[in-house]
């Protein structure tokens, strides 16, 4: 910095918000895909306000987290991308439970994070510790895994009526969705209008802002963290308690549609991190080749596991 703006201590231009629309596009059109992705947009965003103080509220948590499946190849901490243990259909597991879910399957930031606490993604001790101290009713029986499509219409026509009927038969009054890659950011956001549309208050935890907002939501807590950290730094329960505890103010105090608040957690006191998630100024074109044939065969893994039996029942 220089010029008269030296020595005001102000934090650097990067030190924003990564725009995840824009990279992405740059992004997929520098391995040179086609037109590109369209995003879903609303202008409208519904809004249901809680019907009963949230200390009498049952409370339920959608994740985009894929089940563990031993047979499908490395899913653990640091794990490439894996497309074998994506998952095509709305799943839930006992809330009383701790299952093993990760995130492979999905674009979080590899770069910066590697997925070894699932808490930072998967919030359910965090919420059963907040039933227990009285802060939120009761836990639902039930938590939800909602399937990252990038198809918008399958997501609106099949997950999310399934995501309500299932909130609905454990008669929960709000629920919380937590996201992981860019796409799981635009699914969440399209589950979350339609809870709200159908009576359910809900509240997005997640780390890609312009996507949330873009997509238009009731309530966002958004963290300024790597993607695959929407619920806190890695081991730091303290972290992940007060990113809970945001998001719960949010849900209750929220006055209208498109509440976005932004937590005051920084995850480093050095923001380069922001400089290189899919930021197609800092590769080659060798490592441009790479990436391209590396998506090309993950996307022939992707559309064999859909194919597969099990995927369609």
């Amino acid at each position: 910095m220089s010029g008269p703006d030296t020595g005001l201590g102000f934090a650097a231009d990067y030190d924003a918000p990564i725009p995840y629309l824009q990279r992405i596009r740059d992004y997929y059109q520098g391995l040179g895909y086609g037109a590109p992705y369209r995003w879903a947009h609303y202008a409208a965003v519904p809004f249901q306000p809680l019907a009963k103080p949230l200390a009498l509220c049952r409370i339920a948590l959608i994740t985009t987290a894929a089940p563990y499946q031993p047979d499908k190849g490395d899913q653990g901490p640091g794990a490439s991308y894996n497309a074998a243990a994506k998952f095509y259909q709305v799943y839930s597991g006992d809330s009383a439970a701790d299952p093993d879910l990760r995130i492979s399957h999905v674009a979080y930031d590899r770069t910066h994070t590697t997925a070894a606490d699932s808490n930072t993604w998967f919030p359910l001790r965090q919420l059963r510790l907040q039933a227990a101290e009285g802060r939120i009713g009761s836990v639902a029986p039930h938590f939800h895994g909602a399937p990252t499509n990038r198809s918008q219409r399958t997501t609106m026509t099949r997950e999310c009526p399934e995501l309500l009927a299932r909130c609905r038969a454990d008669d929960v009054d709000a629920v919380i969705l937590v996201p992981n890659c860019p796409v799981c950011h635009q699914t969440v956001s399209l589950a979350a209008r339609h809870l709200e549309t159908n009576g359910i208050a809900t509240i997005v935890m997640g780390c890609a802002k312009d996507i949330v907002e873009y997509v238009g939501v009731p309530r966002f807590l958004f963290s300024d963290f790597p993607l695959g950290n929407s619920a806190g730094r890695p081991h730091d329960p303290a972290s992940q308690a007060q990113t809970l505890e945001l998001a719960l103010r949010v849900l209750e105090a929220a006055p209208a549609a498109r509440t976005t608040v932004q937590s005051p957690l920084r995850w480093s006191e050095d923001p380069s991190w922001k400089l290189d998630y899919s930021n197609i100024d800092r590769l080659s074109p060798e490592e441009l080749r790479r990436r391209r044939a590396e998506f090309d065969r993950q996307k022939e893994i992707a559309r064999l596991v859909r194919s597969e039996p099990a995927a369609a029942e």
